[in-house]
This record gives C-alpha cells, structure tokens and sequence, in this order.
C-alpha cells in the first residue's frame, strides 16, 4: 500500500471519530487495527507522533482577533498561494480563528512534505480543530468544505 501520514490520519478520522474510542488512551489497539487495515508502521507511528506533537502545543500568546499575517520563506515554500489563500479563507469566515490559524500553520510546518497540498491542508485545519474545544461549528464547516466543493460554501 502507497500512502502517507494523511491517509492514515484520514482513516482515523474517518472510522474512530464518533466512536467512543480515546486515541490518547487506546494507542496500541489503534496501531495493531492499522497495521490490521494495511497500513505501514512508519507511517501509523508518524501520524501519532503528529497527533501528540498538536495535543502538547501551547496556545499563542496573542488574543487579538484583529492581527496581520505574515508568512515567512520557510511558510510561503510549504504553502503555496492557494493554500494560504485558503487559510484566509477560513478564517474570513470565522471557521479559523487567529489562534486556530498559527495552529494549522504550525502542524502544516511539522509534516515532512516538502510541500502540503490543498487537500492536505483542509484536512490538517479538521484536525487542529478537532482538538480543540468549543468548535462544533467550525468542525462542521469544516467537514462540509471537505466533502463538497468549498464554492458550494460560498452560495
């Protein structure tokens, strides 16, 4: 089997998300039922190290809802144009706050791509905000700009 980090994270999302399984907690199970479903090891452990890497990340210290961003050389070489459009975007649309944004930028940065794509990139902006609390709505969003066309969003 050809994938990467994403295809294991989708299939997590995809198959354990509205289970009662807690990833943290369940961790072996999760790995032996991936490795069950075909997945490599290297991988499974990447994007559990992915996983962890989000859950000990520290909120930014700025609260602002009214800040500028910036992205630096190292950013504008992973994310292209669409993808930071993209993340304007969603935070245009208070799908992605100030905080969330510098997350998804942040766990976007640890993956070892040398470039993240579009479709990558929605599905690391789910994920950040999966982790957090109080995001239902943009959760939903969310998932809704994953499965259809995100213009479909805009009507």
């Amino acid at each position: 089997m050809n994938e990467d980090i994403f295809d294991v994270l989708i299939y997590l999302f995809e198959n354990y998300i509205d289970n009662e399984l807690d990833i943290e907690a369940d961790t072996d199970i999760l790995k032996t039922e991936l490795k069950a479903a075909g997945f490599n090891s290297k991988n499974i452990i990447k994007a559990f190290e992915w996983l962890d890497t989000l859950a000990q990340q520290e909120e930014p210290m700025f609260k602002s809802d009214k800040n500028f961003r910036v992205f630096c050389a190292k950013e504008n070489q992973k994310l292209d144009l669409e993808c930071r459009n993209f993340i304007y975007f969603l935070q245009r649309l208070d799908i992605l706050t100030p905080v969330t944004r510098e997350l998804v930028i942040d766990s976007a940065m640890v993956i070892e791509h040398k470039e993240i794509s579009i479709d990558e990139l929605k599905w690391i902006a789910l994920i950040v905000l999966l982790s957090q609390s109080d995001e239902e709505l943009a959760i939903a969003h969310m998932e809704n700009i994953i499965y259809q066309d995100e213009t479909a969003f805009l009507n």
